[in-house]
């Protein structure tokens, strides 16, 4: 239907009708408005004017009672109402008459029309062009919005500030305050130019000129991204400082536009000097160091102010992971912080920012400390937090980084009492030890460990000062555990029986069982006697060269008679005694090779694991993996800790004899404080052949106390020195000395 709009605005058809919607219209021609108000259709539709379905409409409009009947006998619209509706009618007809056909033609039709084949599918350029102008429209808009809408917190400091970590003992008093997190702020003008355009060479050389955000950066993060899994690269350092001090490290997409929209507002908010002042006093380090001063201190013992351009290079490399980058973890570190080094300097050459005589003078790679002379510690109280730390990463699986940001309150098992006795016991053999033999004192060390038969650590000794001494003698792993190691032997043997021939099936044992005693007899198998690989015959040999004939198993663990219990191992089988030892608490690393010396205790197991081992005997035959944290909170918020591993090591019975035996042996060896203790007390004397350790292992109360007394030089090697009687005899036993007075009273 065409239209034309006359001088008197009112528009028409080609016959001259009035065209007005609704009633109006059907006051003009009432063949059309009935069928059109009925069926909502126009002239195209089935009820157009003249059609059947038109006049049928019609009929029934004009029939009595019919609601268009009554309609068509309204009153008409007054004038103003009708001539209203007139222009805006006519004025909507003509925005129709004039745009409805170029929209009609600007509607995509796709697959496009009049193309044949693959041309069908290839979108024209006006298709093209609309989709590319929407995205774009539609990407604006949304940066538009997240940028208003994202805020920036008022406060940069209170997110950036570390926090040291705070342990406290069992009881829930405080314990000790680590400093190993070390964070100090510079101003920028304490930063030579150098340094800090070594960061900017290494991290963002565009830094001053760009909106805080590098398209080119984030594209090939995404790409990385999609290649391989997680968000990588493409920070500019204002995006670096806004993750350090507002967000997570976290790696995804969320994270990282959150940290663009920051980045952009912070740099619309703060000046360039002030974002990197801020970078470089909050970024991390390695070494538990937070800021470039710290860094400074930590890797060259100096002030940022005294770093030249070649060390500034060096720090920038540590920002892409202190982990691979410092050189003293290895020799993989210490080649990718050269090589990153050497790139820094020629970069910074490049870019401007020195000159090519100032790079020809730094051809030395400058060599970081060894370690870092800010790690202050000292009392007894280090050893714990050191070890304490330990268990809270593995338990906790906190990593390093996070663990050095701080905030963290470690509640530990450690009793005071207890290691304060322990300490005052290896303190007076320490004094006796110099006064009796000065010389050979100077390479005297104790090890001492108590814990509970529930796998509670409740007091270690490390060492005497952990500012000279970080080697920690509770945990070491360094001399054989000698006669000691018995008890792991018996339990085996009570367990899975002994074989005399090569076929014949196990025979089990008792206490009650006979061994041949006397010293220097030969070991032997089904076959003969054992021979070593220099064709000797191997023979154990019992303390001081006594002989006890044939004696019981029982008795023989009490008078820690060797040669018995180097045959019943080879009868029991080494695997099992090894697998019964493992079983027990001793870790498979520090056990001996599968020889008879392996029931000889060949094994070196560290204080803290024999006395693990032990409580496996006082608990029935359960054991606990010994551990030194009861919870840890951040923020006042628990963290998830992994509980310990507890598992069947042997029968309870087998156990409860490995005790008997082990009460016997305490009694037999030390009657006057066997009287005097009263209680139950459990333990055994550990002497090795070649006079390099002496232990002593016992229970008391429901805790097993391991002492260990060695000599080691750490200035030359690991390599046990002779005790030179530092050791105490068999009577005046040194480590038993210390065991006692720990434990006192006994019983």
């Amino acid at each position: 239907m065409q239209l034309r709009v006359p001088e008197g605005g009112i528009p028409t058809t080609r016959s001259g009708e009035p065209l007005i919607p609704g009633g109006d219209r059907r006051e003009t021609s009432d063949d059309t408005s009935s069928a059109t108000e009925e069926s909502g259709r126009t002239d195209d539709s089935p009820t157009a004017p003249g059609s059947r379905a038109s006049r049928r409409a019609d009929a029934k409009a004009a029939a009595p009672g019919r609601p268009g009947a009554r309609r068509r006998r309204k009153a008409p619209r007054t004038a103003p109402a009708a001539r209203l509706v007139a222009a805006v009618t006519a004025a909507l007809a003509v925005v129709v008459a004039v745009l409805g056909p170029r929209l009609r033609r600007a509607r995509p039709h796709y697959p496009r029309p009049g193309r044949t084949g693959w041309k069908r599918w290839v979108p024209s350029w006006r298709q093209t062009g609309g989709a590319v102008l929407g995205a774009f429209g539609l990407s604006v808009l949304t940066l538009t919005v997240a940028y208003a809408v994202t805020d920036i917190p008022d406060n940069l400091n209170s997110y950036a500030t570390q926090q040291d970590n705070v342990y406290f003992w069992a009881d829930g008093t405080p314990m000790a305050r680590a400093g190993w997190v070390q964070r100090q702020e510079a101003e920028l003008e304490d930063v030579p130019e150098d340094v800090r355009w070594a960061v900017l060479a290494a991290e963002n050389e565009s830094f001053y000129s760009d909106p805080g955000i590098s398209a080119k950066g984030l594209t090939r993060a995404v790409l990385r991204t999609v290649g391989q899994g997680s968000t990588q690269g493409g920070s500019t350092i204002t995006q670096q400082y806004v993750k350090n001090v507002y967000l997570s490290q976290e790696q995804t997409y969320s994270r990282k536009f959150t940290e663009a929209m920051m980045a952009l507002k912070l740099d619309n908010k703060m000046s360039k000097d002030e974002i990197l002042e801020g970078y470089l006093n909050t970024s991390w380090f390695g070494r538990g160091t937070y800021g470039i001063q710290r860094a400074a201190q930590a890797y060259y013992g100096k002030d940022v102010s005294g770093l030249n351009a070649s060390e500034g290079a060096f720090l920038a490399a540590l920002l892409k992971g202190a982990g691979l980058y410092d050189p003293t973890l290895g020799a993989a570190n210490h080649a990718r912080a050269e090589e990153r080094w050497r790139w820094t300097l020629d970069r910074m050459v490049k870019i401007g920012k020195l000159s090519p005589e100032e790079r020809a003078g730094y051809r030395t790679f400058p060599e970081p400390l060894e370690s870092n002379p800010l790690y202050n510690t000292g009392e007894q109280s280090d050893y714990l937090v050191e070890l304490a730390t330990q268990y809270a990463k593995k338990t906790a699986h906190v990593s390093d980084k996070d663990f050095d940001r701080g905030g963290y309150q470690i509640y530990t098992t450690f009793d005071k009492k207890r290691v304060d006795q322990l300490t005052r016991a290896v303190g007076a053999a320490r004094d006796k030890a110099r006064k009796d033999n000065p010389e050979a004192a100077k390479q005297v060390h104790y090890g001492a460990a108590s814990i509970a038969v529930d796998g509670r650590i409740l007091a270690i000794h490390g060492g005497p000062d952990h500012r000279k001494q970080g080697y920690n003698e509770s945990n070491a792993t360094t001399v054989r555990a000698g006669s000691a190691f018995q008890p792991f032997v018996y339990a085996a043997a009570l367990e899975h029986g002994v074989r005399k021939s090569r076929d014949g099936a196990p025979e089990p044992v008792t206490g009650e069982t006979v061994y041949a005693g006397d010293d220097k007899v030969p070991v032997t198998t089904p076959e003969g006697p054992y021979w070593d690989r220099s064709g000797r015959k191997v023979a154990a040999k019992n303390d001081g060269g006594r002989s006890y004939g044939q004696i019981s198993l029982h008795r023989a663990l009490a008078s820690s008679v060797n040669t018995t219990f180097m045959q019943l191992g080879m009868d029991t089988g080494l695997d099992k005694v090894r697998a019964t030892a493992q079983a027990a608490g001793l870790l498979p690393s520090s056990l001996g090779a599968q020889v008879p010396a392996l029931s000889a205790g060949s094994s070196t197991p560290s204080a803290i694991r024999m006395a693990s081992g032990y409580t496996t005997f006082a608990a029935q035959g359960r054991h606990t993996e010994p551990y030194a944290i009861l919870k840890v909170t951040r923020n006042g918020h628990e963290v998830a800790t992994d509980a310990p591993a507890t598992r069947r090591a042997m029968d309870p019975d087998t156990a409860a004899e490995v005790q008997s035996a082990l009460t016997d042996a305490f009694r037999t060896a030390y009657p006057e404080t066997a009287a005097k203790a009263g209680g139950e007390v459990a333990g055994k004397r550990g002497t090795t052949e070649d006079d390099t350790a002496a232990w002593y292992v016992g229970t008391e109360k429901k805790v097993s106390t391991a002492v260990v007394v060695y000599r080691i030089d750490l200035a030359k090697s690991l390599e046990p020195l002779p005790l030179e009687g530092l050791g105490g005899t068999i009577a005046d036993s040194v480590p038993f000395g210390i065991w006692a007075e720990a434990l006192r009273p006994l019983g």
